[in-house]
């Protein structure tokens, strides 16, 4: 089993690029709240669900104290762009195709995909506070995630 981030962990320090080809740094956000969620593909249902979702709820996600949104896979950044285009996404999509980042944050690894055992992305979801100089501390780690309803979830708890 992979290691898995908990509540008051340092979250692991990443520059990625996004789906035009920028470098995007978790320390970008100094001093702010980010979601980090990490999904298996681009344009495969469960994804596209749970992208919508955080586009739809991106207003309700910021006036909850959330300043940013950032989804990661092992995608290239054009079939993000692509994605990002086909299904009008506000939130930042980001590649990281060696997986350093999803291992980091324990998002890859073993898991079951119709009743086998697989390597691959553990759908999970991270609120991450960045600290002034731009370090990142967990304030949330959920991990095989649904994609149905997740978005929902993280809003009813961050408004409590």
């Amino acid at each position: 089993m992979q290691n898995q981030l908990e509540k008051g962990a340092v979250a692991p320090a990443f520059t990625l690029l996004d789906a035009d080809g920028t470098s995007v740094s978790l320390s970008d956000f100094a001093g702010k709240r980010v979601i980090v969620y990490f999904y298996p593909a681009a344009m495969t249902p469960g994804c596209t669900t749970e992208a919508c979702d955080f586009t739809t709820y991106r207003p309700d996600l910021e006036t909850a104290g959330v300043a940013a949104i950032l989804g990661i896979s092992p995608d290239r950044p054009e079939q993000l762009a692509k994605f990002r285009d086909k299904e009008s996404l506000s939130v930042t999509l980001l590649s990281d195709r060696d997986r350093t980042t999803l291992e980091a944050y324990g998002a890859y690894g073993e898991k079951m995909n119709y009743g086998k055992t697989i390597m691959g992305v553990i759908r999970s979801t991270f609120t991450v506070d960045v600290d002034d100089k731009g370090v990142g501390h967990i304030a949330d780690a959920k991990y095989n995630v649904k994609a149905k309803g997740h978005v929902e979830r993280i809003l009813k708890e961050l408004q409590v």
